[in-house]
């Protein structure tokens, strides 16, 4: 438990973080209707859920590491203790060499950023469970509940992260006009065209670049063949031209006017977690089936700061 205090910098003095919250918050998941005093002293935001114990975000966060595509690719910033919206600012500026002894020269580079305002998405998960499971103490219910919400949370952010449109969610790498750029429009997916968008991204950006696609695009590819008979990918490691190549379910296939194919530095899209995931029981509506509900709520938001890092296939 220390080590996730230390890994993930919370605060030890927060209610959340206190024994006595998680041992009250798990019993009130088993629906328990035990002390909820301490509970209260935790932050209860108004959908009525209680934010997750400090030791379980913990959990949650590592599981969600490995379930949600873009916490791995992208940059994961946490932005709890700010307002609604704030603004990110990205620049390419660059150090400039003085002559010893002479005035160092300095301007006025504010014109130079791009300013992104970062807003907070709500993202909602719904499970059941059988009260048989809920009370029996053999069950361990924080083990299960982390794990549903990661598969529901991870699925949910990949998805958004890939085609968001940025209305009541994440702004997608594929957005038309706040996504990658287009690199290449073709009529089919050839050796030249992913050559094309190969050399379409910055050298900078292609230091750490990958391919992102879904499974039908990569067995398409690994088809594919130059010249001499070689094939562009190389199935000992995965990659294309060197680069790894990702997968996810939620890249289009190479359709008429779809985007199957990305590349670039995943680094430059921001995904942002608002505040702690919450939870809260719903007990009554499900009684009758001898239920009990759970709804776990997040707030997150993502964007593709820099939009020339990453670059897509447009087919015709």
């Amino acid at each position: 438990s220390s080590d996730l205090y230390k890994m993930m910098n919370y605060d030890y003095s927060s209610p959340v973080a206190q024994p006595e919250y998680h041992a009250q918050f798990w019993d009130m998941a088993r629906h328990n209707t035990g002390k909820t005093n301490f509970l209260d002293k935790g932050h209860v935001l108004p959908h009525g859920t209680y934010t997750l114990p400090t030791v379980s975000s913990g959990k949650l966060e590592q599981a969600l590491d490995k379930t949600s595509l873009f916490r791995t690719l992208a940059t994961f910033i946490r932005a709890h203790s700010h307002g609604y919206r704030i603004f990110a600012k990205d620049s390419e500026d660059m150090a400039l060499f003085a002559p010893e002894g002479k005035e160092i020269p300095i301007y006025d580079g504010m014109d130079d950023f791009h300013v992104n305002p970062i807003d907070s998405h709500k993202a909602t998960a719904f499970f059941k469970l059988d009260e048989d499971f809920v009370h029996d103490r053999a069950f361990d219910i924080e083990d299960y509940v982390i794990r549903r919400l990661a598969k529901n949370f991870g699925r949910a952010e990949e998805k958004a992260c890939i085609e968001g449109n940025g209305v009541n969610e994440p702004t997608g790498i594929l957005h038309d006009e706040k996504g990658a750029e287009i690199a290449v429009i073709a009529d089919t997916l050839t050796y030249d065209t992913l050559i094309e968008q190969y050399f379409s991204v910055k050298k900078e950006y292609r230091k750490n670049a990958v391919w992102l696609m879904n499974d039908v695009t990569a067995l398409a590819l690994r088809k594919l063949k130059d010249a001499d008979g070689n094939y562009l990918w190389n199935s000992n490691n995965d990659t294309i031209l060197d680069k790894l190549v990702y997968i996810s379910e939620f890249m289009p296939d190479a359709r008429s006017g779809s985007k199957p194919v990305a590349f670039g530095d995943f680094s430059y899209y921001w995904f942002i977690s608002r505040s702690p995931v919450s939870l809260r029981t719903l007990t009554e509506q499900f009684a009758i089936n001898d239920q009990v509900g759970y709804l776990g709520l997040e707030f997150v938001e993502g964007k593709l700061i820099r939009r020339d890092a990453v670059k897509v296939i447009s087919m015709k």
